[in-house]
C-alpha cells in the first residue's frame, strides 16, 4: 500500500517574512499586540512561523481601492 504525503503548507520564518514586508521585528510585534499582524504560528521553543497563505491573505488586506 502506498503513502501519499498530505501537501505541504510553506511555512515562513519570521525572518523571511520580515524581508518580504520590509519591516523591522519591533514593527512586526506592535503590529502583533495591536491584533493587525498577520497570522502566526508559535512553535513549542518559541519560534514564530508565518503560513504563505496566512501572508498573502494579510497582503491582500491592506489593498486601498484606488482613488
Amino acid at each position: 500500500m502506498a503513502v501519499t504525503a498530505a501537501p505541504t503548507t510553506r511555512m515562513l520564518t519570521l525572518v523571511e517574512a520580515l524581508t518580504e514586508l520590509r519591516m523591522s521585528r519591533a514593527a512586526f510585534y506592535r503590529l502583533r499586540a495591536r491584533g493587525k499582524a498577520p497570522r502566526c504560528l508559535k512553535l513549542p521553543n518559541g519560534q514564530i512561523r508565518i503560513r504563505r497563505a496566512d501572508l498573502d491573505i494579510w497582503f491582500e488586506g491592506c489593498e486601498v481601492p484606488a482613488c
